[in-house]
């Protein structure tokens, strides 16, 4: 196994694994294709971001996504692991742990002050690796939900309103 920086080459198999990652949104491959991929290689080249990606035999089994931010409280930036995914059948052989301590090699290497990681379902796999719980996760979605279906229309005419 080898864990590399990822390429525009490897968008298929990171929306691939993506698709079985996310539980709480749909994946778009149009704006993964356009947007979302070709900003996060950027904003990794930049330095603003690490987009790792662990191969097995050749073939793309895993990828992790943390973002840099520059913090006050923390006296510098803050590498904040948001996305790490490996391909169902490797989980619990190392592929995971080996994205993280790249993800944490970054870190060094660019002067972070410290990596955090948003985690519910995944803390035990974290503390196993050094990480300490230290604060909740809450989200606010910013962008409006999709609105509701409009409703079919029978053919028959609207009910009369009365105007009062």
């Amino acid at each position: 196994m080898s864990v590399r920086a990822a390429t525009a080459a490897d968008g298929d198999a990171v929306f691939r694994l993506l698709c079985g990652f996310v539980t709480s949104y749909r994946p778009d491959r149009a704006v993964f294709d356009t947007v979302t991929y070709p900003r996060v290689l950027r904003d990794a080249a930049d330095g603003r971001a690490e987009l790792l990606v662990a191969e097995v035999d050749g073939r793309v089994a895993g990828y992790a996504l943390a973002a840099r931010m520059p913090t006050l409280f923390a006296g510098g930036t803050v590498l904040e692991l948001l996305e790490l995914c490996v391909d169902a059948p490797l989980r619990g052989h190392g592929t995971g742990s080996a994205l993280v301590r790249a993800v944490q090699a970054g870190a060094a290497h660019a002067g972070d002050a410290e990596v955090t990681v948003p985690t519910r379902r995944a803390a035990a796999f974290y503390v196993g690796l050094g990480f300490q719980e230290t604060a909740a996760y809450l989200k606010w979605p910013a962008a409006p939900p999709d609105p509701p279906a409009a409703p079919e229309r029978s053919g028959a005419p609207a009910p009369h309103r009365r105007r009062g």
